[in-house]
C-alpha cells in the first residue's frame, strides 16, 4: 500500500502572486512531493496550499514552505478578514493511506521542533498532536490572533510546545498538528427550496437543531444558550442551500472524520429524510478530493446490500460507488482527478502491458522485468484465483466476502511489486554505473549502491 500523507498549510498571504509562487516553488523542489492545489483569497489575504507524498518528503516540503514564508511574509504589516497568528498560520498533517494518526503526530512534533529551533518561531501543537486538552482546538490557540501574541507569550500557560516564548514580530507563531481528512460533499435534491434542504441538514448534522416549545420559541438554558437536539451523525457538519448554476437545492456536508460517519451512510439517511418530505435525492457531488478507502467502503456497502460479495476488483468497487451515490449526475466522475491516491499514481509500464507483450519483454536480453517481477505476477494470479473461489462461495458463507477482500488486496499488492521489483533492479544497475574518479565520487557511489541494494531487499 502506498504510504501517503497530505499536508494543508495556510499562509498569511493571498494577494502577492510572487510570494505565493515562491512558497509553492519551495514545495515543488522537494522530490517525491506532489503539489495538488493552492487557493489564494484576496479578502482573507490568505492562501491554502495542498500537497501530498510519502511522510519524509512531505515533512521536508512543509519545513521548506514555512521557512520561505518566514522570509517573505511580514506579519507586522498583515491585514485580512481571516483570523491568523503567523506567516504560516496553521500546518496540519493528514493521514491518507498506509500511515496512521500516530505517524502524523510524530511528524507534527518533528516539524515543530525544527521550526522552533532553526527558524525561531513559537510553535503550538493542536488536534491529535495537542500536548494538553485546551490546545486541541485551533480557535482556542488562535484567540487574540497575531496582535495578542506579545501578551500571550508572557503567560506560562501559553508557553509554546516548541521554539522560544518570545514574540517574533515578523513571523508571529505557527500551529502544527494532525487531523483527519476533510471531505466536502453535496447531496442533490429534486427541489429548488433551500429550506427543505436545510431541514434535512438539521436532522443529520452532529450539531442538530435548537429545541423549541409548542409555540415554536427556542428553549434556552440558564446562561441563555439555545438547548440543542443532536443530529444523527457524529463528525458531520451540514447546511442546506440553493445552487443557481445547477438549478437545484443541495444538502452541503463536511465530513470531519469519514471513518466515524462515512458518506454512503449519510447519503442513504438523506434519501430517507427526503422521502419523508416528499422529495427525492437525485445524486451527489464531491467537492475536491476523497481518499480511496472512502470510495471502496461505499462500493462494498452497496454490494453487500445487494447480497453480493464485496471481494471484487478495486475498479468495480469504484464503479458501484459512483453509480449508487449518483456522483456523475452533474458532471462525469473522473477517479484519476477525484481520488487522492490516483492523482499521484505513477504510470506502470508492465502492469498495463498485454499478457503476450509482458512475456515477450521477459524473454529478451534486457535485465528487467526479471525473476522477481515474474514471481509477483504469479502471486497476483494465485490471489485472483483464491478470490474467485471466495466469491463463488459467498452465498453459502458470507465470511468468504472478507476472504475475498483480503485476496483482492494481495492481488493488487503483488501487481504493484511487478513494477517495484524492476525499478529496484534498475536502481542497482544505475548505481553501479556511476563514475568514481575521485575519492568523494567513490564514497558517493558506494553509498548509492548500498541504498540501492537495501531498496531491492525491501521488495518481497
Amino acid at each position: 500500500m502506498m504510504r501517503l500523507v497530505e499536508c494543508v498549510p495556510n499562509f498569511s498571504e493571498g494577494r502577492d502572486k510572487n510570494i505565493i509562487e515562491s512558497i509553492c516553488d519551495a514545495i515543488r523542489k522537494v522530490k517525491g512531493v506532489y503539489l495538488l492545489d493552492f487557493d489564494p483569497g484576496e479578502a482573507t489575504n490568505r492562501t491554502v496550499v495542498t500537497f501530498v507524498g510519502e511522510p519524509e518528503p512531505v515533512l521536508e516540503a512543509a519545513f521548506q514552505a514555512i521557512k520561505k514564508a518566514s522570509e517573505l511574509i511580514d506579519m507586522s504589516k498583515h491585514k485580512g478578514a481571516h483570523a491568523r497568528m503567523g506567516a504560516t498560520d496553521v500546518c496540519p498533517f493528514v493521514p491518507v493511506s498506509g500511515v496512521t494518526v500516530d505517524d502524523c503526530v510524530e511528524l507534527s512534533h518533528r516539524l515543530g521542533k525544527r521550526v522552533g529551533e532553526e527558524l525561531g518561531i513559537p510553535v503550538y501543537l493542536y488536534e491529535y498532536a495537542a500536548t494538553r486538552p485546551e490546545r486541541k482546538n485551533l480557535a482556542t490557540i488562535r484567540k487574540g490572533e497575531y496582535e495578542g501574541l506579545p501578551e500571550k507569550l508572557k503567560d506560562p500557560e501559553w508557553k509554546p510546545d516548541y521554539g522560544p516564548a518570545e514574540f517574533n514580530a515578523r513571523s508571529g507563531a505557527t500551529v502544527i498538528g494532525c487531523r483527519e481528512f476533510l471531505i466536502a460533499y453535496n447531496i442533490n435534491l429534486n427541489t429548488k427550496d433551500r429550506k427543505l434542504a436545510h431541514e434535512i441538514a438539521l436532522n443529520i448534522r452532529e450539531a442538530g437543531r435548537a429545541k423549541r416549545d409548542k409555540d415554536g420559541k427556542i428553549i434556552r438554558d440558564e446562561q441563555g444558550k439555545a438547548i440543542k437536539i443532536p443530529g444523527i451523525f457524529k463528525a458531520v457538519k451540514a447546511v442546506g442551500w440553493y445552487i443557481e448554476e445547477y438549478g437545484l437545492a443541495q444538502v452541503s456536508i463536511n465530513f470531519t472524520n469519514y471513518k466515524i460517519s462515512p458518506p454512503h451512510l449519510v447519503f442513504d439517511e438523506c434519501c430517507r429524510q427526503a422521502e419523508k418530505l416528499g422529495l427525492r435525492v437525485t445524486g451527489s457531488e464531491l467537492v475536491g478530493l476523497i481518499p480511496l478507502e472512502a470510495i471502496l467502503m461505499a462500493g462494498r456497502y452497496y454490494l453487500r446490500k445487494q447480497g453480493k460479495s464485496p471481494g471484487v476488483p478495486e475498479e468495480e468497487l469504484i464503479e458501484i460507488a459512483v453509480r449508487s451515490l449518483g456522483l456523475d449526475q452533474l458532471y462525469p466522475f473522473e477517479p484519476e482527478k477525484k481520488i487522492i491516491e490516483y492523482t499521484v499514481a505513477e504510470k506502470r509500464r508492465f502492469e498495463e502491458m498485454r499478457l503476450r507483450g509482458f512475456v515477450n519483454e521477459v524473454s529478451v536480453d534486457s535485465p528487467t522485468p526479471g525473476g522477481g517481477s515474474v514471481a509477483a505476477l504469479l502471486g497476483s494470479m494465485a490471489a485472483a484465483l483464491g478470490s474467485m473461489v471466495a466469491n463463488l462461495s459467498y452465498k453459502d458463507d458470507e465470511l468468504m466476502g472478507e476472504k475475498g477482500m483480503e485476496l483482492q488486496r494481495l492481488k493488487d499488492e503483488f501487481l504493484r511489486e511487478i513494477e517495484r521489483d524492476a525499478q529496484s533492479f534498475d536502481a542497482v544497475i544505475e548505481a553501479m554505473r556511476m563514475k568514481a574518479k575521485t575519492e568523494e565520487a567513490k564514497k558517493a557511489k558506494e553509498e548509492a549502491i548500498k541504498n540501492a541494494y537495501l531498496g531491492a531487499a525491501r521488495v518481497p
